[in-house]
């Protein structure tokens, strides 16, 4: 998904178009595009991966024309203690798992949000990316959990967790009991999850300003890049580069943008 207030989280202040289209890091509830997108296969290589993107279709222009393009590589964050916190409300949602034939994505029902500052986003959704679409000081991580949110504008937030090798992870344990393997799957269970188990007790953040990290490429997110990473296993990790691997769009250049870290 794919950042955010002050002149960076702050972006609903500029004249920026906000992304209602569905790409990956935006749900099905809402912000349909009447399948415009589904008529443009896109892919992650060959002649409709990355570098093709924006000559698939005429809304997929501004994968190559944006200036304010998603993911970045995270180096040279200038402190900004007065950022405001997050602030996470989710609460437990029926596990209802699906494999869009990109990744797989777990959509979140209504009642969940994240505040930032006086805006409130409502969780839509998460899924992951195999490596990092983020890179921190050129580096990768394994995965990459991305958290989409929209507020009643339409804007869109995402919240961003690297993933690295570690210890086995519970929530993610649960998760993958239900990993569907097939496109256009879709698992559903009696469990109920929170995605508030997964995330880190610290919150600090590195933010800027950019776009969805799919076709249309949509520009006007705000994105936060937690600090602290998310450790799954090493066989947790296998599990889903076994379904989905080598799903991450190459980093792009900043163009000027500030990013900036709460700490």
């Amino acid at each position: 998904m794919i950042v955010i207030l002050t002149s960076v989280i702050s972006c609903d202040k500029k004249k920026t178009s906000h992304p209602k289209d569905n790409g990956t890091h935006t749900s099905d509830k809402g912000h349909q595009n009447k399948g415009h997108t589904k008529k443009a296969h896109w892919s992650y290589e060959g002649d409709n991966g990355p570098s093709h993107w924006g000559t698939l279709a005429k809304m997929f222009t501004m994968c190559s024309k944006g200036r304010q393009q998603s993911p970045i590589d995270v180096t040279g964050a200038t402190d900004s203690p007065s950022l405001p916190s997050l602030e996470f409300n989710y609460k437990a949602t029926p596990l209802k798992i699906k494999n869009n034939g990109h990744t797989v994505q777990l959509d979140y029902q209504e009642g969940s949000y994240l505040k930032i500052g006086d805006q409130t986003y409502q969780l839509l959704q998460f899924h992951f990316h195999s490596p990092s679409e983020h890179t921190l000081n050129g580096k990768s991580f394994a995965m990459e959990a991305h958290l989409v949110h929209r507020n009643k504008l339409g804007q869109l937030a995402v919240v961003g967790l690297f993933i690295k090798k570690g210890a086995e992870n519970p929530f993610i344990k649960k998760l993958w009991k239900h990993l569907p393997k097939t496109k256009g799957v879709v698992n559903e269970a009696k469990d109920l999850v929170n995605v508030l188990n997964a995330l880190p007790k610290k919150k600090s953040y590195y933010s800027y300003s950019g776009s969805l990290t799919t076709p249309p490429c949509s520009e006007g997110v705000k994105w936060m890049i937690l600090e602290t990473p998310m450790e799954l296993s090493e066989q947790q990790i296998e599990a889903f580069k076994a379904v989905f691997s080598g799903t991450a769009r190459p980093v792009q250049p900043l163009n000027k943008r500030k990013l900036v870290l709460k700490k």
